[in-house]
C-alpha cells in the first residue's frame, strides 16, 4: 500500500499520476486553486513537466520523492502539478516569465507565483540542496518585501503582456520572392554540410523546417537546398536518433551527428516526419526514405495505437531507472544473437568504436546505403535485405523481453492530427490502402470521442474520458488533416466538418483587431495570460497552420473572405521572416504558394482516384488536390462532371484550362 497519495490520483495525466504518490501535497491546475491560495496567503509553486522528460524523474526522485523536501514544499507553498502536454497554454505562461526572467527554459520548469498567479521566480531542474535553499529563499523574501516582491511581479507580467500580444504592424512590408529568397539565403549560413540540420549539437529533426526547404528547393531548383535536405534526411534516418531495429525517430541527438538519442520517442515528431520522409520520397526516389516510412508507421501501429484508433503521445528515455537501456546492446548480446552473421551485422549498424556509446553499450546506426554496402560485401541487394529483415526480427524478439519504456497512454487531438496528416501524405507517396485505413480510423476516433454533438473539439483523451477545452492547436491541426484526407479520398463529409471547425475557430479564437486567432478561447476568463502563437517550432504555430488552412479553403470553396484573412495575418510575419526564417518555416510555405506558380487540380469521373494516385509519382507540393468519382457540390469540383469520361483539369486561382484526359499531359499543364 503506498505511502502517500495526493489530489493527483484523481488524473487522466500519466505525468500526474506518475506523481500521486509523493510525500508533496501535489494538486492537478485549476483555477480554485487560486482562491485556496489566497484564502490560505500561500504562494504557489507550480512545476511543469510531461511524462517522457528524463529530467523530470531525476528530480522527482531527488527532491519530490523525499520527505524533508515535501515538509518545506507543504508548509509554505500549495504545489501544483502540470502536464505540459496537457496544458500548453500553463507552459507557455510560466515558460515567458522565466524567459523574461533572463534564464534558460525546459524541464522540468519550476515557477513560484504569488497567491493569484502571478510568477516571480523560476528556473527548470535544481539538485536536492539547491532546490530546498532556493524555495526557502523565495519565500523569506516574499514574507520580508512585500511590496518589492509586488511591483516585480506586476513588471514581470507586463512583460509577459507584451510578449504574448502582436504589435501594431507600422511598416506592411508585402509577401514577395525577394523577401523569401533572403530569408533562405541567411539560413544557409547555419546549414551543417557534413550532418546535415542546424550547425552544432544538441540536433533536433525539426520537420516543419526541412518541410519547407523541401518546398523551397523544388519551386527555385536551389541545388544547394535540395542536397541539404538530402543529407539531412540521410543522415538522421542512419543515425542512432532513428530506432534502427524497430523504426520511429527519438526526439533529438545529443550530439552533432545524430548519433546518441535523447532516447524518448513523441508521438508529433514521428508523425510529422512520415510527412517529410514521404515527400522526400516522391523528390528524390530513396528507397531508404520508403522504409523509414513504412517502419515508422509499424512502430507508431504497434507501440502507440490502441484498439479505437487513437494514438498514445509518446514513450519514455528511461526504462528501469536508466536512459536508453530498452534501445542499446551489449556486445555479448549481439555475438550471442546473431552468430556466424555478428561480423557482417556489426560492419552494417557499426559494433566498432563509432557505434560505442558508453558503459560496454552500443547504439545501432549505419554508414552506406544499402546498395552500397551489399556491393562492398559481395552480396546482391535482395541478399543483404533478406538478412537486414532476419537481424530486425531477432533484435525485436530479444528486445521484447526488456522491460519497457513507460507509455503516455493520454491522446491529444492536435498530436493525432499530425499522424492523420502523415499518414495521408504516406498514401500519396505510395497509393499503400493501409495508410489511408489507418489515417480515416483515427479520424473516426476523434469526430466520435474527442468532439461534442455541437462541433467543439477537446484537446486530451484517455480510457473513455475527454478532457480541457480544445486549444486553436487542435482545431487548426484537426481541420489540415480532414482537408487531407477529403484530398486522398474524395469523401466529402471530411470537408464538411474541417468547413464546421473552421467557422468555429473564428467563433472562439479570432480577434479582428490584430486579425490572429488567440491560442485559448477569448471566452475564458484564465489566470494565465492568452497569446498568439506565431512561431513554428518542433510543431507549426496554430497561427501558421490556420493560415495554411484558409488558403486552401478559399481556393476550394471560393471564399474571397479567407484570403483577406490570410493577407492580414502575413503582416504580422512578412518583417520577420528575412531575419529568423526558421523560426517562420510554416508561415514560409504559405508565402510560397502566394508568390510562385501555385495549382489547383480537379479531377472528375470514375476513374478520378486511380487518375490522383497516377499523379502522385512525383513531387507536387505545389497542388491542392480534389477529386470525385460523380457530379459534387465543392465549388472547385462543382460542373466539371461528364458522364463516360474521366476529366483532369488544371487550374490557378479557380481559372482551369482544358481538361485533359491523360495524366502526362495534365501534368505538362503545371508550368508558369
Amino acid at each position: 500500500m503506498e505511502q502517500h497519495t495526493n489530489a493527483l490520483a484523481y488524473s487522466t495525466s500519466p505525468y500526474l499520476l506518475q506523481h500521486a504518490h509523493n510525500p508533496v501535497n501535489w494538486y492537478p491546475w485549476d483555477e480554485s486553486l487560486i482562491k485556496k491560495a489566497q484564502e490560505e496567503n500561500k504562494l504557489l509553486l507550480v512545476s511543469i513537466g510531461y511524462s517522457a522528460c528524463h529530467w523530470c524523474h531525476v528530480m522527482e526522485h531527488e527532491s519530490f520523492e523525499d520527505e524533508q523536501v515535501a515538509r518545506v514544499m507543504n508548509e509554505h507553498f500549495v504545489c501544483i502539478k502540470v502536464d505540459r502536454e496537457e496544458r500548453p497554454d500553463v507552459d507557455q505562461y510560466y515558460m515567458t516569465a522565466v524567459h523574461l526572467m533572463g534564464r534558460q527554459g525546459g524541464w522540468p520548469l519550476n515557477v513560484i507565483a504569488l497567491p493569484d498567479g502571478r510568477p516571480v521566480w523560476g528556473g527548470t531542474y535544481f539538485p536536492k540542496e539547491t532546490w530546498i535553499n532556493n524555495i526557502l529563499a523565495v519565500y523569506r523574501f516574499w514574507n520580508e518585501n512585500r511590496e518589492k516582491t509586488l511591483e516585480y511581479a506586476q513588471n514581470l507580467q507586463e512583460g509577459i503582456g507584451q510578449v504574448s500580444f502582436p504589435g501594431v504592424v507600422e511598416n506592411e512590408i508585402p509577401v514577395d520572392s525577394k523577401l523569401i529568397n533572403m530569408g533562405v539565403d541567411s539560413w544557409k549560413e547555419h546549414f551543417d554540410s557534413e550532418n546535415g540540420g542546424r550547425e552544432g549539437y544538441p540536433k533536433f529533426p525539426m520537420p516543419v523546417n526541412l518541410d519547407f526547404l523541401l518546398y523551397y528547393g523544388f519551386i527555385t531548383k536551389d541545388k544547394k537546398v535540395l542536397d541539404f535536405i538530402n543529407l539531412t534526411l540521410v543522415k538522421m534516418a542512419r543515425g542512432g536518433i532513428y530506432d534502427q531495429a524497430g523504426g520511429g525517430f527519438a526526439r533529438y541527438s545529443v550530439d552533432d551527428k545524430w548519433k546518441v538519442p535523447h532516447f524518448e520517442k513523441m508521438l508529433y515528431d514521428n508523425g510529422q516526419l512520415l510527412s517529410v520522409y514521404s515527400r522526400g520520397y516522391q523528390l528524390f526516389k530513396e528507397e531508404e526514405y520508403k522504409s523509414v516510412v513504412y517502419e515508422t508507421v509499424r512502430f507508431i501501429e504497434q507501440d502507440l495505437m490502441d484498439e479505437t484508433g487513437a494514438f498514445y503521445s509518446s514513450l519514455d528515455a528511461d526504462s528501469e531507472g536508466e536512459e536508453g537501456k530498452f534501445y542499446v546492446w551489449k556486445l555479448s548480446e549481439l555475438k550471442d544473437l546473431l552468430n556466424e552473421d555478428f561480423d557482417l551485422f556489426a560492419r552494417y549498424f557499426n559494433i566498432n568504436s563509432k557505434g560505442f556509446w558508453e558503459q560496454g553499450n552500443y547504439i545501432l546506426l549505419r554508414d552506406n546505403s544499402d546498395s552500397d554496402f551489399a556491393r562492398e560485401h559481395g552480396l546482391t541487394l535482395a541478399e543483404l535485405k533478406e538478412k537486414v529483415g532476419y537481424w530486425k526480427k531477432l533484435l525485436l524478439k530479444a528486445r521484447s523481453k526488456r522491460v519497457r519504456p513507460g507509455l503516455d497512454d493520454k491522446t491529444l487531438a492536435s498530436w493525432n492530427a499530425l499522424v492523420i496528416q502523415g499518414l495521408a501524405d504516406a498514401y500519396k507517396a505510395f497509393g499503400d490502402e493501409k495508410f489511408k485505413t489507418l489515417a480515416w480510423k483515427n479520424a473516426r476516433f476523434l469526430v466520435e470521442n474527442m468532439m461534442d454533438p455541437d462541433g467543439a473539439l477537446f484537446h486530451s483523451w484517455k480510457q473513455g474520458r475527454k478532457s480541457v477545452d480544445g486549444f486553436l492547436e487542435d482545431y487548426a491541426l484537426v481541420i489540415r488533416a480532414f482537408i487531407s484526407l477529403f484530398e486522398i479520398s474524395g469523401q466529402q463529409d471530411w470537408l464538411h466538418t474541417a468547413e464546421q471547425l473552421v467557422e468555429d475557430s473564428f467563433n472562439r479564437f479570432y480577434d479582428k483587431e490584430s486579425g490572429l486567432f488567440w491560442f485559448s478561447s477569448k471566452e475564458k476568463e484564465s489566470v494565465t495570460t492568452n497569446f498568439f502563437q506565431l512561431e513554428d517550432n518542433v510543431i507549426p504555430a496554430a497561427n501558421s497552420v490556420m493560415a495554411n488552412n484558409l488558403h486552401k479553403l478559399y481556393l476550394m470553396l471560393g471564399k474571397s473572405e479567407y484570403l483577406s484573412v490570410v493577407q492580414k495575418m502575413l503582416q504580422h510575419i512578412t518583417p520577420q521572416f528575412s531575419k529568423y526564417p526558421q523560426a517562420f518555416a510554416n508561415w514560409g510555405k504559405l508565402m510560397l504558394k502566394l508568390t510562385t506558380s501555385y495549382f489547383e487540380i480537379a479531377i472528375c469521373g470514375e476513374d478520378a482516384e486511380k487518375r490522383f494516385l497516377e499523379m502522385q509519382t512525383d513531387f507536387h507540393p505545389n497542388v491542392l488536390w480534389a477529386f470525385s468519382h460523380g457530379k459534387s457540390k465543392v465549388p472547385l469540383l462543382e460542373g466539371r462532371y461528364v458522364k463516360n469520361k474521366t476529366l483532369i483539369y488544371v487550374c490557378r486561382d479557380g481559372s482551369c484550362q482544358l481538361p485533359e484526359e491523360v495524366v502526362d499531359l495534365a501534368i505538362n499543364q503545371l508550368v508558369g
